[in-house]
């Protein structure tokens, strides 16, 4: 059985470091894991796209519509963007910021009005939160996608643990303390 996680976001949010974090977890408990990233103009604050599979043998590194059991997004639009690739029953964690996007800044479109309640509306599972906030009591804005990752472990069955160390492997010493934080607060703790 193949598990498949989409990590959604805008460009020089995190996505990379989230995806690793995550890949590492599911490295060190014995899955075979495929990731692949999609940047678009991720350094024009365009899309960025991660797939996530893990199982006993994964082949292909790609997610197609109506496969991901989660998906984890920075930004709200982005959740929204995405959701016909969330499977039936599937869960999406989002951070609750808003980053207007090239339109919006223009004046040629709106920010959408109450995402969240229309993904819920539509049936869909979704988790909510403050990350950015949360990032920032935990140090630095930049451990959004690590308080996203804490988010993201209350729904996986993995020991916190596992998620630390696989922190410990990927973030500079100088920054340890700092995400250990951001992920704990993801969780709610």
């Amino acid at each position: 059985m193949v598990k498949n996680i989409m990590i959604v976001g805008v460009g020089g949010q995190g996505a990379l470091l989230a995806s690793k974090t995550l890949g590492q977890v599911l490295l060190d408990a014995g899955f075979d894991v495929k990731v692949s990233e999609v940047h678009g103009m991720s350094q024009r604050g365009g899309s960025v796209v991660t797939y996530v599979r893990y199982g006993d043998k994964v082949y292909s590194p790609i997610v197609d519509k109506g496969e991901a059991d989660f998906i984890v997004s920075f930004e709200l639009l982005e959740a929204a963007r995405y959701t016909e690739y969330l499977r039936k029953g599937g869960q999406i964690v989002v951070n609750t910021q808003k980053i207007d996007p090239m339109p919006v800044i223009t004046g040629a479109a709106e920010y959408p009005e109450d995402l969240v309640g229309k993904m819920t509306a539509a049936g869909l599972k979704v988790d909510a939160l403050d990350c950015l906030t949360l990032a920032e009591q935990a140090g630095t804005a930049k451990s959004v996608n690590i308080v996203l990752m804490g988010l993201l472990s209350k729904y996986m069955d993995f020991p916190e643990d596992a998620w630390l160390a696989a922190i410990e492997k990927l973030v500079k010493p100088q920054f340890l303390e700092m995400n250990k934080k951001a992920f704990k607060l993801g969780r709610g703790e």
